[in-house]
C-alpha cells in the first residue's frame, strides 16, 4: 500500500485537482474519523499526504488515524508544514546562518547556492519600529524614520536575501505585524501544489517563529511557534518530528454577555488552562458557544496559547470562518475551502462531537470584565479586583513631584504611565478596536483627558485597521487623547515602548517607584514592557483607553470615577462603555472587503525608504568587517564533515542557579541595551553611543552583543549573586562576583564546561532562538531544570545542549546544591531518547551527592541533533554528502 491508495480527485473552476481522502483512510480500517479531533483529522491529512515508506511510514498512517486520548511513551511522527513564517528579529539571525552555511559550504568546496528555502518563508518585518514619538500626527513617520536610521544594514541584509535566496518573500516595514498579515493575508486554509506530479488539494499547515504563529490557528490552519533553528531546519527541506499530541477540548457555551469583550474571554480562558495543564497539548476549541464567536475573537484566543500553555489553539473550519474569508477578500479561496473541507470530512459538524483527551468547559455568559498581571498572563484580575493586587505591589505608596513641559505635576506609584493599544492579539480585532475609538469619541465630548504623565500609542497590525477607524470617524477622537497612529508593529507588546520622558524616568528610577503600563498585548513578563515598569497590565483596548484617562490602576472601574467633566461632575466607566449593538453596528458598515483588497495588493512594495535601499543579487553575503548589527556567526568555525562522538560533562560548574518560570525573556538579550552590562561596554569600545544602542533585538545578527547579553536581563534573580538581581554570578571555585558572560568567558578559558540549574517552567514565554544560542556560546553543555517550555526544550536539543529534568520530585534547592560543587554528568555517549542519566556532585569538602535526570531528548532525531552539535550542523553535513 502506498499513499496512491488514499487519492481522490474533485472539479474546482474547471481544473481537476487531485486530494488526500480523509474517507479512503477510514475505509482502510486505519481511522475512525467521525471520532478525531479536527487538529487530528488535518494532521492525518498531512502525514497520508506524504506517506513515502521511508520517513512515514503505514505504522505512522495507523497510529495517527487510531488516535489514542493519551499515550504512555511518546510516538514520533515526522510532519511536513507546507511554509515558514518569520519575523525580523528571528528572521535577521536565521538569514545570517543560511549566509554562514552558504560559506561552510564553499569552503569545503561545495557548491554555496545548495543552500535556500525548500520551504516557501514569508519574512515580515514587523519587529523593530519603536515608540519614541508619540502624541503627534507625525508621529508615525518619525518612528519609521528613526527606524529606518537604526536598522537600514539589517535590511540591507534582508534584501540580499530576497534577491539571492529562492522561495522566500520579504514584507517591509509598515506594512503591518506578521500575525495579523498571516491570518488577513497569507492563511489560505487549503493550498495547491505539485504532489507526486499531480495537482493537487491539500491544508495549510505551517511553523512560524514567533510563539504567537498560532493566531493562523483561528481559521483552522495548523501552525505553531518553533525556534529559529527548527524553522531554519525546515525550510531546508527536514521535516518537523514531533510526538502525536494529546488534545484538550475546550468546550464553549452560552454567550458573550453585554459589556464583555473577546479580550475578557481570553484572559479568562488563559488562567483556566493554565490550571488544567496544557502545556505541549493541542488544544482544539469546539461546543455549541462557537457560534457566538466572531472570527477576530477567535484570533484573540488562538493568539494566547503561548501564553495558556498549549502547542495550538485551534478552531474547526465553520460557516463563521467561510465568512471571514469572504470579508478578507478571498471569495474564491472561500469557496475552494468549503468545498474541500466539506468533502473531506474537514468542516465542523455541529451535532458530532469528537472525543478529546480531556474536556474543559466555560460557559461564555460567565466571563466578567478583567484584565491580567501585573508579571504574568495567566494572572487573571476581575476589574474591581485590581485596586488590591495593585496595592500588594505598593505597600508604601510613594508619590514625588515632578515637572512636566512647565507644569509641577504629582507622579504615583500605581500610576500608568505606558498606555498602549498594541499587538497582534486585539489589533485584530475590529469589535475592540473600533470599541476603543468609541469610548475616546464619549471621553472626548466629556472633555476628559488623558494624564500628562502616560505614553499613549496606537500600533495596529495592519493597514486595514487605520482605514475602519478614519472610515468610523473614531480615529479623530482617539488622535485627541494621544493614541496617535504610532507605528504598524509589535512595540510595546515585546518591549520597544521606547523612552519614558526624563522627568519620570528618573522619578520612577530615582525613588525605586512602582508605577504601571497597561497594554493590548499579550505579554507582560518582568522587564519586557520597559525596564522601570514593575507592573505590566494585560488589557482590552477599550480598556486601555479608560486607564489612560484614569492615569492610575488603583481604582475600581465599577464604582470609582474614570475623572470629571466640562460641568465638574464625576464621569463613569460606564458613561464611556458602547453597547455591543453600537460598536457592531459600525463594524459591520465600516470594514469593507475593499480595504483589504486595497491594502494586501500593495503589500510587497513597500514606501520609499524600503524603494530606496540597494539590492544585491550574490552567492555569498558580503559580511562587514566593522559592523555591530551583522556579523558571521562562529557555529561553523573548524567544521568538520565528520562526526565527533558526544562525550561526558566531567568537572563541570554551574554558571547560573534559578528558580520557576524563569522566562526566555529572562534568558535572551530583549528589550533596552544598558551600557553597563557588557553588551553595552562591547559597543561603547566599539564606537557606538548609548543613545544610538538601539534593542537587542535589533542586534540579533550579532553574536558579540548577543552572548554578552545572555541571561542579562535586569531582573533575573541568580541564587549564586543573591541578593543582587540581574545578570550577575559567582565564579567558582574562588567565588569573586562577576557579570555571567564574564564568568563563562573565564571558564571557556579554563577549559572548565558549566551548567545551569533551574526549577519548574524553564524557558517559558517568547520561542527566542537565542536564549539556547547565547547559551551555547557561554559554554553551556547542560541545563537541569524540574520542567521545560516546549520551544526552549526544543531549541537546546537543536543547539547540542543536554536539556535535563530533576525526577522523583527533586530540585536543586531540595537536594541541598548551593553552588560551590563541582559536576559529573555520565553515560552521554550511549543516550538514547528519554533515558536516565547519573548526576553526581562533589562539595569542596569532598563529600557527594548523587541524584538521576531524565534527559529530555525526547526522540530519535534530537539525539541526532545532539550529536552533530546541533540541527544546523546535523542539515549542513547532510547537505555536504
Amino acid at each position: 500500500m502506498d499513499r496512491t491508495h488514499f487519492r481522490s480527485h474533485f472539479e474546482f473552476g474547471g481544473k481537476t485537482y487531485a486530494y488526500y481522502d480523509l474517507k479512503k483512510v477510514q475505509a482502510a480500517g486505519m481511522a475512525d474519523i467521525q471520532k478525531l479531533p479536527y487538529s487530528i483529522r488535518v494532521l492525518l491529512e498531512n502525514i497520508v499526504r506524504n506517506f513515502d515508506g521511508k520517513v512515514v511510514t503505514e505504522g505512522d498512517v495507523k497510529e495517527v488515524g487510531g488516535w489514542k486520548k493519551s499515550y504512555d511513551a511518546p510516538f514520533e511522527i515526522a510532519h511536513h508544514p507546507a511554509r515558514v513564517v518569520m519575523q525580523d528579529f528571528t528572521g535577521v539571525p536565521g538569514v545570517v546562518d543560511l549566509a554562514a552555511m552558504r560559506d561552510a559550504l564553499a569552503e569545503k568546496g561545495k557548491k554555496a547556492s545548495l543552500i535556500n528555502p525548500v520551504v516557501p518563508v514569508d519574512l515580515i518585518i514587523d519587529h523593530s519600529v519603536q515608540v519614541d514619538y508619540y502624541g503627534t500626527p507625525d508621529c508615525l513617520d518619525k518612528n519609521v524614520a528613526k527606524e529606518y536610521e537604526r536598522n537600514s544594514e539589517r535590511y540591507s541584509l534582508l534584501k540580499w536575501a530576497q534577491a539571492s535566496f529562492d522561495n522566500m518573500r520579504i514584507v517591509p516595514p509598515r506594512s503591518g505585524i506578521c500575525h495579523q498579515v498571516n491570518l488577513e493575508y497569507l492563511g489560505q486554509i487549503v493550498l495547491k501544489g505539485e504532489v507526486n506530479g499531480e495537482e493537487t488539494a491539500f491544508c495549510d499547515t505551517l511553523v512560524g517563529t514567533d510563539s504567537h504563529t498560532t493566531m493562523i490557528n483561528a481559521i483552522g490552519v495548523m501552525g505553531w511557534g518553533v525556534g529559529g533553528i527548527e524553522a531554519e531546519a525546515v525550510m531546508l527541506g527536514q521535516p518537523y518530528y514531533m510526538p502525536i499530541p494529546e488534545v484538550i477540548g475546550l468546550r464553549l457555551t452560552g454567550e458573550i454577555a453585554e459589556g464583555i469583550t473577546g479580550t475578557d474571554v481570553v484572559l479568562t480562558i488563559t488562567e483556566l488552562l493554565r490550571r488544567h495543564k496544557v502545556v505541549e497539548k493541542f488544544v482544539e476549541v469546539y461546543g455549541p458557544g462557537l457560534k457566538a464567536l466572531s472570527l477576530p475573537d477567535r484570533a484573540t484566543i488562538s493568539n494566547m496559547s503561548p501564553e495558556y500553555g498549549s502547542t495550538m489553539g485551534f478552531f474547526p473550519v465553520d460557516d463563521e470562518t467561510i465568512r471571514y474569508m469572504r470579508e478578507t477578500n478571498r471569495a474564491e479561496q472561500s469557496q475552494f475551502v468549503e468545498n474541500y473541507t466539506k468533502m473531506n470530512m474537514l468542516f465542523y459538524d455541529y451535532n458530532n462531537e469528537p472525543e478529546y483527551t480531556k474536556v474543559v468547559e466555560l460557559d461564555l455568559s460567565t466571563v466578567k470584565p478583567c484584565v491580567a498581571g501585573p508579571k504574568k498572563p495567566q494572572q487573571h484580575i476581575p476589574l474591581e479586583k485590581l485596586p488590591a493586587v495593585a496595592g500588594e505591589e505598593t505597600p508604601e505608596k510613594k508619590s514625588v513631584e515632578i515637572e512636566l513641559e512647565g507644569k509641577k505635576i504629582k507622579l504615583s506609584e500605581n500610576d500608568v504611565v505606558v498606555a498602549a493599544i498594541t499587538s497582534c492579539t486585539n489589533t485584530s480585532n475590529p469589535f475592540v478596536m473600533i470599541g476603543a475609538g468609541m469610548v475616546a469619541k464619549k471621553a472626548v465630548e466629556k472633555g476628559l483627558k488623558v494624564k500628562p504623565y502616560v505614553k499613549t500609542s496606537l500600533a495596529p497590525g495592519s493597514k486595514v485597521v487605520t482605514d475602519y477607524l478614519e472610515a468610523s470617524g473614531v480615529d479623530k477622537y482617539l488622535n485627541q487623547l494621544g493614541f496617535n497612529l504610532a507605528a504598524y508593529g509589535c512595540t510595546t507588546c515585546i518591549g520597544n515602548s521606547g523612552p519614558l520622558k526624563a522627568p519620570i524616568n528618573d522619578a520612577v528610577k530615582d525613588n525605586k517607584m512602582s508605577v504601571a503600563a497597561v497594554l493590548s498585548g499579550n505579554r507582560n513578563f518582568e522587564a519586557r514592557i520597559h525596564p522601570l515598569i514593575r507592573q505590566n497590565y494585560l488589557a482590552s483596548p477599550m480598556l486601555v483607553v479608560v486607564y489612560a484617562l484614569a492615569g492610575t490602576v488603583d481604582i475600581d472601574l465599577h464604582l470609582d470615577p474614570v475623572g470629571t467633566d466640562k460641568n465638574g461632575k464625576p464621569v463613569y466607566m460606564r458613561d464611556l462603555w458602547p453597547s455591543n449593538d453600537e460598536v457592531w453596528a459600525l463594524v459591520k458598515r465600516y470594514v469593507t472587503t475593499d480595504q483589504y483588497e486595497k491594502r494586501y495588493s500593495e503589500i510587497l512594495e513597500g514606501d520609499e525608504n524600503w524603494k530606496t535601499l540597494p539590492i544585491v543579487k550574490s552567492d555569498i553575503y558580503e559580511w562587514i568587517p566593522d559592523s555591530t548589527y551583522i556579523r558571521r556567526p562562529p557555529f561553523f568555525e573548524d567544521f568538520s564533515l565528520e562526526l565527533t562522538p558526544a562525550q561526558d560533562i566531567i568537572g563541570a560548574k554551574p554558571l547560573a542557579m534559578l528558580g520557576d518560570t524563569v522566562t526566555t525573556d529572562h534568558i535572551s538579550p530583549a528589550g533596552a541595551i544598558p551600557a553597563e552590562y557588557p553588551a553595552g561596554q562591547y559597543l561603547e569600545a566599539n564606537g557606538v553611543k548609548p543613545v544610538d544602542f538601539n534593542s537587542y533585538g535589533s542586534r540579533r545578527g550579532n553574536h558579540e552583543v548577543m552572548m554578552r547579553g545572555t541571561f542579562g536581563n535586569v531582573r533575573i534573580k541568580n541564587k549564586l549573586a543573591d541578593p543582587k538581581e540581574g545578570g550577575f554570578t559567582k565564579h567558582m571555585p574562588d567565588g569573586k562576583d562577576s557579570y555571567i558572560y564574564d564568568a563563562a568567558m573565564k571558564y571557556i578559558k579554563e577549559g572548565t564546561p558549566t551548567v545551569v540549574f533551574g526549577g519548574k517552567e524553564y524557558g517559558t514565554g517568547s520561542s527566542r532562538d537565542w536564549a539556547a544560542k547565547g547559551t551555547l556560546l557561554l559554554g553551556v553543555k547542560a541545563v537541569i531544570a524540574e520542567s521545560f517550555e516546549r520551544i526552549h526544550r526544543s531549541n537546546l536539543a537543536g543547539m547540542g545542549i543536554l536539556p535535563l529534568q530533576f525526577t522523583g520530585g527533586n530540585s536543586w534547592a531540595g537536594l541541598g546544591l548551593d553552588g560551590t560543587e563541582t559536576f559529573d554528568i555520565k553515560g552521554i555517549a550511549e543516550v538514547s531518547p528519554r533515558c536516565s542519566l547519573k548526576v553526581t556532585a562533589v562539595k569542596p569538602d569532598g563529600s557527594q551527592t548523587e541524584f538521576v535526570v531524565l534527559c529530555r531528548l525526547d526522540t530519535e532525531v534530537e539525539i541526532e541533533y545532539f550529536k552533530h552539535g546541533g540541527i544546523l550542523a546535523y542539515v549542513l553535513r547532510g547537505m555536504a554528502k
